[in-house]
């Protein structure tokens, strides 16, 4: 899949996000190493806590079938600047590919990239149990 391709994936799923109380809708697109694509949106609740971002909507939808080896992700949302995961999203990240490319979007389409151990230089992980 193109990157062009898996943007607009993300950008697809903003329409999808469930957000009565911020009306901040995130999508995300997620890349397996073989391909596989996995999307989600964020998914809001009226006790914010249980309140679930689109990345590890993405993530948790693709471990659930099987998938653990994932290329890329876009974050796409609706705000002037880009659209960066959250610390929770970044350790569930680092659980699964801290190698990840992040390719994060504003509401303009600009992608600006990372990789994932940029966002999260320390990152704690296997190694550290």
């Amino acid at each position: 899949m193109t990157e062009k391709e898996l943007c607009r994936k993300a950008v697809d799923m903003l329409d999808m996000a469930y957000i009565p109380y911020s009306h901040f809708p995130v999508g995300a697109a997620l890349e397996c190493s073989d391909g596989t694509v996995y999307t989600g949106c964020n998914i809001e609740n009226a006790a914010y806590g249980a309140t679930m971002c689109a990345e590890r909507t993405a993530i948790f939808k693709a471990v659930s079938e099987g998938h653990r080896d994932f290329v890329r992700i876009v974050i796409a949302g609706r705000s002037e600047d880009y659209c960066v995961p959250c610390g929770t999203c970044r350790q569930v990240m680092m659980e699964f590919a801290p190698e990840l490319e992040v390719i994060c979007l504003n509401r303009a389409g600009k992608a600006k990239k990372f990789t994932l151990r940029e966002l999260l230089p320390y990152g704690f992980d296997q190694s550290w149990l």
